[in-house]
Parts: structure tokens; sequence; C-alpha cells
């Protein structure tokens, strides 16, 4: 009896748990498509695209858990656990489980990289031969034939999670040469998000652990990832990348930079009228202050060896150092805090990590020292 009352424990809070990561992406899927402004972050605007994805991977997420619970209740091939894992239902919910996150996920991911425009067709393009295995299934159960597509779907995971970290990784060069304000703009998250997508895959289809356990743990890290994944969707500001990314054909065929002219020219319209205290200012903008392009920008912060983003972040500590004397020297009380706005940083978080990579030392020290 007590077993008993321990396995109907067990059930209801596991329906609870399944209910919730049921209606939690569900809502988050009417969310995102129904409401026009940020509830998350309300100044922010997220990219329309990256909205619609994400929308698309909620909704697909809640309907999996609608349609795994309606075959395992009504299903009449559950007669045992090999006739169930055999049956053409069971196959056929496999493969439009896979087939549909998988394509959605990616697409949610891909869409966080406003560098470019990256398609998402190789996706369903290579989902091709493990629909082809999974309709062979149907006719013809074989062990080996389903061990071969699951280590085909899962080889797509994880070429998907590789192709996802490059990616990251070559979108934060893209930021570090387009922006020096880079609070929110950096995707490090959707790496995260893909590891844990990963992570649950690998849960799903291979760990062989108590079946209880093993549910339970699926569906946390499930919410987990619906949450995380919702307020990086939702404070991920729309950029003008896709527009912008790339070089016209004009630039690309542009002669070597002037170093001197260019220079010139960044003190002339850049440093003397103070135009790196605009806020979100991205090196489109700054190269149609200067009346250069972007690619002469480019060359010339390589030729110094460094980036727009430390160019213009540089201009703003000396902004600050010098703010911070007048002010100490007036008698006036100094807030680092409204110092870095007014020199220029969105956020105190960013002016703090590019003064300590400056200075060596963080502002707090800083200020410290000089005070002494």
């Amino acid at each position: 009896m007590e077993t008993l009352g321990q396995i109907s424990i067990q059930a209801i809070l596991f329906i609870v748990i399944y209910s919730i990561t049921g209606m939690v992406p569900l809502i988050a899927a009417l969310y995102l498509l129904l409401r026009r402004g940020n509830a998350f972050a309300p100044d922010t605007t997220p990219p329309l695209r990256l909205r619609r994805w994400a929308a698309s991977f909620f909704a697909i997420a809640a309907l999996r858990q609608f349609w795994w619970l309606l075959f395992y209740v009504f299903s009449s091939d559950i007669r045992s656990v090999d006739d169930t894992l055999h049956s053409a239902g069971y196959v056929t919910f496999v493969m439009l489980d896979y087939v549909t996150i998988l394509s959605t996920i990616a697409g949610t991911l891909l869409a966080m990289l406003q560098d470019r425009r990256r398609p998402v067709w190789p996706v369903f393009l290579a989902m091709i031969p493990f629909v082809a295995m999974g309709g062979l299934l149907m006719v013809w159960p074989n062990e080996r034939l389903a061990q071969t597509a699951l280590v085909y779907v899962l080889l797509l995971y994880v070429l998907l999670t590789v192709y996802m970290a490059f990616s990251v990784r070559q979108y934060g060069r893209w930021l570090r040469d387009n922006y020096a304000d880079l609070e929110r703009k950096e995707v490090w998250l959707t790496h995260l998000l893909s590891l844990l997508f990963m992570l649950l895959f690998i849960l799903y289809a291979l760990v062989d652990i108590n079946i209880i356990l093993l549910m339970f743990l699926m569906q946390f890290i499930g919410l987990l990832m619906f949450v995380l994944l919702l307020w990086r969707v939702e404070t991920l500001p729309q950029l003008d990348s896709i527009l912008t990314s790339d070089a016209s054909p004009k630039e690309k065929g542009a002669s070597t930079v002037d170093l001197e002219h260019i220079e010139r020219l960044l003190n002339e319209h850049c440093v003397a009228p103070q135009l790196y205290l605009q806020h979100e200012l991205s090196r489109e903008q700054l190269a149609q202050a200067v009346g250069t392009n972007r690619s002469y920008l480019s060359q010339y912060f390589s030729r110094q060896g460094i980036t727009y983003n430390t160019y213009i972040n540089n201009l703003r500590i000396n902004h600050f150092i010098k703010r911070y004397e007048e002010s100490v020297a007036a008698g006036q009380p100094v807030s680092a805090q409204q110092l870095a706005y007014e020199s220029g940083f969105n956020s105190y978080r960013t002016f703090s990590r590019a003064f300590t990579e400056r200075m060596g030392q963080s502002v707090t020290d800083w200020m410290r020292d000089r005070a002494e």
C-alpha cells in the first residue's frame, strides 16, 4: 500500500510538472506572436525574425507535450515496451519530434546572430535521410536501422552545436568591429542554449537511467531552457546588421586606406565634437559622420591593431578621467556611474570591463589610488 501511495504521488507530481512544461512554452509563443510591446525590456526592440522563430519553437515545444500525452494515453499499441517502441505511431511521433524541434531551435539560434542572414534550409535538407530511415522503419522494423537513425540525428545535433560555437565567436568579432556598446548584444547564451538542447536530446535518446528520474530531469531542463530563451529573445536588440554587415562592391574594391587622412577625419569629426559621447554609436554611423566608408575605417583600426570597440571606448575612458579630475578639483561629489553614462557608456558594466582592460585595475581601485 505504501508503494502504491508513493507511485501515486510521483504520478501526480509528474503530471503537474508536465503540464507546466507544456503551458510555459504555449504562453511564451502566444506572447511573442500577439504582444507588440516588450514586457521584459521595454526600451528594447528585438529582431522580428528572431521573435517569429522563437514563437515557432515554443509552439512546437508545447504541441509535443500534447501529442506525446495523447500517444501514451490513447495508443492501442501499448501492449509492451517493445511493441510501443516499434509501432508505426511511435516512429511517426519521434520523426515529427526531432524534425520540428531541431529545425525551429536552429532557426531561433541562427536568428540571434545578426551579422548576416544565415539560412535554415540546410537543416531541413539534412533531415531528409532521417525521415527516409523513419519511413523505412514503419514498414520494416529493424533495431539496427533504428540505431542508425538515432546516431544520424545525434550527429546533426553535434554539428549544429559546433557550428553555433564558431558562429558565435565570429559574431563576437563582428560586434567589436561595429559597436562600442556591447551590453545585451553579445549572444554567448546562444551557445549555452544549444548545449542545453544537446543535453536534453542525449538524455532523451541515449541515457539509460530510471525512467521516472529521467522524465523529471528532462522537464526541469526544458523549463530552464524556455526561460533562458525567452529572456534572451526579448533582451536582444535589433541591429542594422543584415543591411550593413557586408561592404558594398565599391568598398570591397577600395584601395588601401590613407591612415593619416582617416586619422585627421576622426580627429575633426569624432574627437573634436565629442561624437563618441553618443550612446549606441555604431561604426556605420561613425563612417557617415566622418565622410568615409566602413571598409576604410576597418582598415584603419586593423592597421592600428585595435577594434572599433576599443577605439571608441578609449576615447570615452579618457573623457571619464578628465571629467573625474575636473570634479575632484572643483570639490564636487563624484559618481562613477553617472560619469560613465555622461562619457558615452550606456551600461556601467560595459564601462567597468572596458576601464579594467584599459587601465589594468578596476575603476574603484583607480579612484581610491587617485584619492590617496
